[in-house]
Parts: structure tokens; C-alpha cells; sequence
């Protein structure tokens, strides 16, 4: 009798809503095209290339290794950070980088980050997988704490296992609502279910388009306080920031790294493609016998059931962005960050400009937010006659030849359940990514806005 493999029952994940854009686009495209359309890229939220070219990293980063090499007395010997670039590695990866790290971002953020509490992970998304799988493994009931919207990659990890549900918050313009943050709290709980943590990206919100208040991440953090429950803070966009020096507000992290996990990722700062990223926490937890450990303990136990070997070649790659031209450790990240804030800062403004000037007119039919960090901003209809499913998105690219991202997918299946419309009068817009550079970068963006506001007025009937 031949043997077989029968999966076990999973259920039907739902498809990101990014990716199924992804898949229909060639064909949407091709129509746009029929109709003699030009394509305007108001969805995609990737790096824009004119900040991720390599070559000048490249450079840079082989005389970071030349001087690396350069302390080495005999030739026939290998430098240190070649032999372990090609060997394995600790879990925790080489203590250098994690150490030259600690220094210089938090300088960025006034903390003395301590070294040893930092864990390389595949940028947040590694993150954000090794916190989940931590606490599923005891396979208790789980609560996950998020806002609605939130990040899509998090429903989706988050949905993988079968003993989690999430539990949204509601959110306003400084963050998400306190009352309904703790009413989860306390209903998760009544439900029989461990609440480990809240997840969210204060700064620059995937998909929200907007940053945390300052007042509204300290009434979360004494929620979170209160309740004992942790705060992992995905921060891509620290750097991506519009505000003025003065005006940023403070990572939860640097407000309390005990009540904190924080996600680094080296993708907007640095590059996407080497998968750098450093988890960081000094939380403590309670463990069997009323045992109190450090957590990241308990989290590199867990990494190193998954990623046992990381990619030392990688970390020492970033350690070099760590470096200035003298190959002196920096004091700060913020001027890697302009670099890329050129970019982003202008694109932002065409498109902050641009809704203004086409639709500022129209306040009682739409809005949208103004981003303080990040790659997007999210507009709403007024008119809940105008519903922004898969079919008007697709009417976008077919008449308009507009490609955006609809909001409903990145609600939990729990807000739309308390809301069958969530999202449905909602786009997300992004600014960051174009197929051009410079100025045509530049006038790309404006004709993509324009034609974004001229489609609005005729589906809205404004105008």
C-alpha cells in the first residue's frame, strides 16, 4: 500500500491584498495601455530606486573591509571579520556590529542601548515572526493586540496559528483610542486568552499615514504598564521623517525599553535586499515557579531553533554603513537618513501639494492624512455611496491608469466584523516608489497626483 501525505486542515489564507494587486496588475496594465493610458505609480511601498543604488555602497563598503583587513600584521593570517563573514556564527552574530549598533543608535535616541540585548533578525518581518512563534509555542490561547488598520504582514503571521486571534483597536488622528485599547485588554482576557503584546508602527503607520501624538504614546504606555502587557514597536520609518529635529517623537523604546520590543530594519536606511535587522528589548518575564528571566534570552533560544547561522557577511556589510569616509565610527545615522530624505521629503511634498491643489476645494467629499514619517497617506471618500473594493480599483487602472492600494484588507477580520465597511472609503497612496529618476521622477509624481485628483472629482461627481 503506497503511503500518503495529507495536509493538515490550514483553512484558505487570504491573499495579501498587495500581492493580488500584483497579480492582476499586467493584465489592468495591458488594458490601461489599449486605451493609450500612462501608468501612475501612486501604489507600490517600496524604496524608490534613486536611493538604493549600491555602487556608491559597494565602494564604501570595501574599503570599510580594506581597513578592516589593514590591522593585520602577517599577511598569510585572515582578518578577524573575513574569517567569521565566512564561518559560523553566533546566533547573536558578530559582537562588533551589534556593539557599533548600540552606540550609534541610541545616540540617535539618547539610550544606552546595551549590546547584549540586541538580536539580528531578517529585518522587522524576523521580528515580528520570532515574537509570535515565541509565545505560540506553549500553545495557549493568544490575544494579539493591533490597530485597525495595521501592518498586513502582521495579519498574516498572526493568522497562521490556530490558537491566536487578534484583537483590533480603533484608532483617531494621534494613535490608537486608550478606552478601546484597554476594553481588548480586559476582553481578550474575560475570553481565556493570554495577552503578550501589542503590536504597531507609531512612526510613519503602515497603512495609516500618520505618526503617534507624543501625549497619545504615553497614555499607551501607561496602558501597557498597568495591564502588563508588552509593546512591540515596528520602526521602519524612524529615519524616513518629516518632522524638525525637535518636533520627533521619542520611540517606545526610548521612553521605557523595559515594556518594549523594538524591530530595526536596515531596508529604508540602508538596503532591502540584505535582510538586516536587529530585535531589542530589556523586558523581563515571568516564567514557571514564578521565575523572572531576561526575555531575550527566551527570544534567542527561539531564534536559534529557526535561524541558528545569520548572515555575518551582511551584518558586517551594514557595520560599514555604521562608518563614515575615515572609516570613524558615526555619531549619528541622521545624515545616512538625508541621503534618502531628499528623495522622500520631495515626493511627499508633490503629493501633499498636489491633493491640495485638486481637491483642497472639496473638504465636505474627501480628506486625507498628513504624514510625519513614512511612505504613505490615506485618502477617504466622504460619500459612503463610493466604495473602494477590488472593482474600483481595477475602474482606477482600467480608466485612469492610476495604481493604488485599497484600505480594507489591512482592517483584522474583527474590525470588519464590528464594521463591514472598514476601509471600504479608504486608499492608501504612496509616494516613494516611481519608475523614473530626477526630474522626471519629479514630474512623474506631479502628473500621477493630478490625474489621481481629476479621477476623484469625475467618480465623486465634484468639481
Amino acid at each position: 500500500m503506497k503511503a500518503s501525505l495529507i495536509a493538515p486542515d490550514l483553512g484558505q489564507q487570504p491573499i495579501s491584498v498587495t500581492r493580488k494587486m500584483a497579480a492582476s496588475l499586467p493584465g489592468l496594465r495591458q488594458m490601461a495601455m489599449d486605451k493609450g493610458l500612462k501608468m501612475h505609480h501612486l501604489g507600490a511601498g517600496y524604496p524608490h530606486p534613486e536611493v538604493t543604488d549600491p555602487r556608491a555602497f559597494l565602494e564604501h563598503k570595501s574599503r570599510y573591509f580594506e581597513h578592516l583587513a589593514s590591522g593585520v600584521n602577517n599577511p598569510q593570517d585572515v582578518p578577524e571579520y573575513l574569517r567569521e563573514s565566512y564561518s559560523y556564527t553566533d546566533t547573536l552574530g558578530p559582537k562588533s556590529v551589534r556593539e557599533n549598533f548600540a552606540a550609534v543608535y541610541g545616540a540617535d535616541w539618547q539610550v544606552a542601548m546595551n549590546a547584549d540585548y540586541l538580536l539580528p533578525t531578517l529585518g522587522a518581518s524576523g521580528g515580528i515572526n520570532l515574537m509570535c512563534s515565541l509565545f505560540e509555542r506553549p500553545g495557549v490561547d493568544l490575544a494579539y493586540l493591533t490597530d485597525a488598520p495595521t501592518y498586513a504582514g502582521f495579519i498574516a503571521r498572526a493568522q497562521l496559528a490556530s490558537q491566536a486571534r487578534i484583537y483590533s483597536v480603533e484608532m483617531d488622528n494621534e494613535g490608537p483610542i486608550v478606552a478601546s485599547l484597554t476594553s481588548q485588554i480586559e476582553q481578550a482576557r474575560a475570553d481565556g486568552r493570554l495577552v503578550p503584546f501589542y503590536y504597531t508602527v507609531p512612526d510613519g503607520h503602515n497603512p495609516a499615514g500618520f505618526s503617534f501624538s507624543k501625549t497619545r504614546r504615553k497614555e499607551i504606555l501607561d496602558v501597557m504598564r498597568e495591564y502588563g502587557v508588552l509593546i512591540v514597536e515596528d520602526a521602519p520609518y524612524v529615519y524616513i521623517s518629516y518632522a524638525d529635529e525637535d518636533a520627533r517623537p521619542q520611540p517606545f523604546f526610548a521612553m521605557d525599553p523595559t515594556a518594549t520590543i523594538h524591530l530595526f530594519t536596515g531596508s529604508k536606511i540602508g538596503f532591502p535586499g540584505p535582510r538586516v535587522g536587529f530585535l531589542y528589548t530589556e523586558a523581563r518575564v515571568q516564567i514557571k515557579d514564578a521565575e523572572i528571566i531576561d526575555l531575550k534570552d527566551l527570544l534567542l533560544t527561539e531564534s536559534s531553533a529557526d535561524i541558528l547561522f545569520h548572515n555575518p557577511e551582511a551584518l558586517h556589510g551594514f557595520d560599514s554603513l555604521l562608518h563614515d569616509d575615515t572609516m570613524q565610527l558615526r555619531d549619528s545615522l541622521w545624515p545616512i537618513a538625508e541621503t534618502k530624505l531628499a528623495v522622500y521629503r520631495e515626493n511627499r511634498e508633490i503629493i501633499m501639494d498636489g491633493l491640495s491643489e485638486g481637491l483642497g476645494s472639496y473638504a465636505a467629499h474627501c480628506s486625507w492624512t498628513e504624514p510625519e514619517a513614512g511612505f504613505f497617506t490615506v485618502f477617504r471618500f466622504h460619500d459612503k455611496r463610493i466604495r473602494t473594493d477590488d472593482a474600483f480599483i481595477e475602474r482606477l487602472v482600467a480608466e485612469y491608469g492610476i495604481v493604488v492600494i485599497p484600505m480594507y484588507n489591512f482592517y483584522p477580520e474583527d474590525a470588519r466584523h464590528r464594521d463591514p465597511n472598514a476601509g471600504l472609503d479608504e486608499l492608501r497612496l504612496s509616494f516613494c516608489f516611481s519608475e523614473s529618476f530626477g526630474e522626471q521622477r519629479r514630474l512623474d509624481l506631479k502628473q500621477a497626483v493630478a490625474a489621481f485628483c481629476d479621477a476623484v472629482k469625475e467618480i465623486a461627481d465634484i468639481g
